[in-house]
């Protein structure tokens, strides 16, 4: 039986030997390549060389990347390590000097271009003390400057005094709110264009003011501004424009800011089911009507057969 389990046949026997020959070659093979094929030192170095002339380049790249960042923060943000440039002090003013004349006073460019950016938005240096509050000017910087600072005199303080004293004419001037125009309007001091043709707007669909109080149902009225523009309001004699109780449909009636919908169908259903409204009594017996409702709506109803109507 273990003869049997070992037992081979002719071409497995020569299948065998001649793998074991070939492994035998191979070996062989391997032990005789480097005496056959000798290792080039040459290619291997010229390669290192290669490799570290790029590795320089690299770092010579990064080094220039370095300076020219740390040159661009300085500019922006100064270090007490950072070179202090040349400059000259001469009488400037500055709200005429342009940026290279800063420069050359020994301002840093990044200051220079604030100035210039702060006179574009309508600033202007009207002491030489306000010259002291531009970002990027240190104490010692600005008092260096000062002897030289020299503003031309203007007309600053008188344009400013008669600014203040038109502002206080406008103020001054009371207005008619159930007459006056957008224009008139807009002189009072707190109404814009916004406010005065949105005051107009409310006018014509109450059917005109009865009291100066009604401005503060404007929609966007804060209370801030109904109380700077109060004073100088006022209610002219006026007609009110009235409406027809008896005459006007559904429509009509709950056009009113006062009155709606619901609370101009219940005076229709009223008025169908009477015949005729004889006085505001009966519509303040309506169950959607409370006592303030009846006292805003009142001055604007008319039971007669014709008035003044919307």
């Amino acid at each position: 039986m273990f003869k049997d389990f070992f037992y081979f046949t002719k071409s497995q026997r020569i299948g065998i030997i001649v793998l074991l020959v070939l492994i035998a070659l191979m070996w062989m093979v391997d032990l005789s390549l480097p005496y056959i094929l000798p290792t080039s030192t040459e290619s291997d170095t010229a390669f290192v060389a290669q490799v570290e002339a790029f590795e320089k380049t690299l770092e010579d790249r990064d080094s220039l990347l370095k300076l020219a960042w740390k040159a661009k923060y300085e500019s922006k943000w100064p270090t007490s390590n950072s070179p202090t440039p040349s400059f000259s002090l001469f009488s400037f003013d500055p709200n005429t000097l342009d940026s290279s004349g800063f420069v050359r006073l020994g301002l840093r460019p990044y200051i220079a271009t604030n100035i210039l950016k702060y006179r574009s938005r309508g600033g202007k240096f009207r002491t030489p003390n306000d010259f002291s509050r531009v970002y990027g000017i240190s104490t010692e910087k600005f008092e260096q400057l000062q002897p030289f600072i020299s503003i031309a005199s203007n007309d600053h303080a008188l344009s400013d005094s008669l600014k203040t004293n038109k502002k206080e004419h406008k103020q001054d001037l009371i207005v008619d709110i159930n007459t006056a125009d957008t224009s008139t309007l807009m002189k009072v001091k707190g109404i814009g264009v916004g406010y005065a043709k949105k005051i107009i707007g409310y006018r014509k669909v109450l059917g005109g003011y009865i009291k100066v109080e009604q401005l503060k149902e404007i929609f966007g009225m804060t209370v801030e501004n109904y109380e700077r523009i109060k004073p100088f309001c006022k209610i002219g004699v006026c007609e009110i424009q009235k409406i027809l109780v008896n005459r006007a449909s559904v429509t009509k009636l709950s056009a009113h800011p006062y009155l709606r919908f619901y609370k101009a169908k219940a005076i229709y259903e009223l008025r169908r089911n009477k015949g005729k409204l004889h006085t505001i009594s009966e519509i303040a017996a309506l169950p959607e009507f409370n006592q303030e409702d009846v006292e805003k709506i009142e001055p604007y109803l008319s039971f007669e057969a014709s008035s003044n109507t919307q």
